[in-house]
Formats: structure tokens, sequence, C-alpha cells
């Protein structure tokens, strides 16, 4: 019995460094939030350089501007955005008739662009992408001449807004959250006719 006693004891003595050293383990780490490409996919916001072909003025007149969008994607490869953009005025020098009489005008004219639609894009989580765009809004021309506007530019027929569509594609590169984005497209207007311009922008633009 005492044998039996004591061997018992030696093997509790023998096991216990064994079993405190199990309790001073720390558990194991809660899962981290992942911050792959996959999990970069929601939403997108960027600045852009703005370029305006207008064609329908004679000669054709070359705008520049800057301007911002903000997309959300309620697929991986499907998104909604909205962008505005402000060219600066260039100024445009045309004849037109009061009363019999040619008058020569200078004006300053300033398109101000607001498009919404669909981005359908290819390749979500790699590092580089290509998309199509379609897009519906509005052109407003507005100009620095106070007197009559009224065909001081050939295809705008006067101060106002009108209704505009822009079919478009691209491309976009990232490194992470941070990337570059080209885009070229069709900026379609209506005014007792279609009217079509090409207009170009790039810009840099972060996702999240």
């Amino acid at each position: 019995m005492k044998r039996i006693a004591l061997l018992a004891g030696i093997a509790f003595t023998l096991s216990t460094p064994n079993w405190l050293t199990a309790q001073d383990q720390p558990s194991a780490p809660a899962p981290t939030m992942q911050t792959g490409p996959a999990n970069l996919n929601h939403a997108e916001v960027g600045v852009f350089a703005d370029y305006l072909r207008f064609s329908p003025a004679t000669p054709q007149i070359n705008f520049v501007g800057a301007g911002g969008r903000v997309g959300f994607n309620v697929r991986p490869n499907f998104g909604l955005e909205a962008e505005m953009s402000y060219d600066f005025s260039r100024d445009y020098t045309t004849t037109y008739n009061t009363g019999g009489t040619s008058t020569f005008v200078t004006t300053g004219v300033r398109p101000l662009t607001g498009l919404f639609g669909p981005k359908l894009q290819f390749g979500t989580t790699a590092p580089f992408r290509v998309f199509v765009t379609g897009k519906v809004g509005f052109v407003d021309f507005s100009t620095n001449y106070s007197g009559t506007f009224t065909g001081a530019v050939n295809g705008v027929g006067g101060a106002g807004t009108h209704v505009a569509f822009y079919p478009g594609g691209g491309f976009e590169s990232f490194l992470g959250p941070f990337g570059l984005r080209f885009e070229a497209g069709d900026e379609i207007y209506l005014n007792s006719g279609t009217y079509n311009n090409l207009r170009v922008t790039a810009g840099p633009v972060f996702r999240f």
C-alpha cells in the first residue's frame, strides 16, 4: 500500500510542471479582418482632369477642366457612379445678325456636366481592370458675355441646360487601394438634334 501511494505521489509531482505550462499557453488569436483585393471593391472615389472636344462649333473648341466622381458596387463587377465636371471658359468669336446688322461677339463659354449611370467592370480583384459605362444627365452652357447668347456658338443655340448621354469605357490600374483611371467616350447632348463630342478623363482614384 505504501508503495502504491509513493508511486502516485511521484507521478503527480512529475506531471505538475506540464499541467502548469498548459495553463499558461495563450489562447489562439482571433481572426483579423482581411484587407486583400477582394475587400477593396465596395466603393470608389476619384478626381480627374477633363478634356472635351466641342464638335458643333466651327472651328472646334477644345475645353479642359476638372471633375470628381463617386461609385458604389452593387456586385463585384457591377456598380453605380455619379460624376460632375466643370470646363474652364474658352473665348469664341462669332457673328450673328441683329436687325439686319452683323455683330461680332466674343463669348467665354463654360460647360458644366453632370452624369449618373452603371459601370460594368472586368477583373474585379486584379490590380488592372477594364470597364464600360453608360450614363445619362445634363450639360449646361454658360457664358461670360452679358448680351444675347442665342446663336453665339453653333450647335448650342442659347445658354441653358440640355439632356446628355455618355457611353464610354476605359481601364484602371491599382497598387493596393490607390490607382489611376483613364476613360474616353462620347458626350452626346440634345438640342433640336443630336451633337456628339469626344470626352477624355484621367486621374487618381481610391477604392475601399
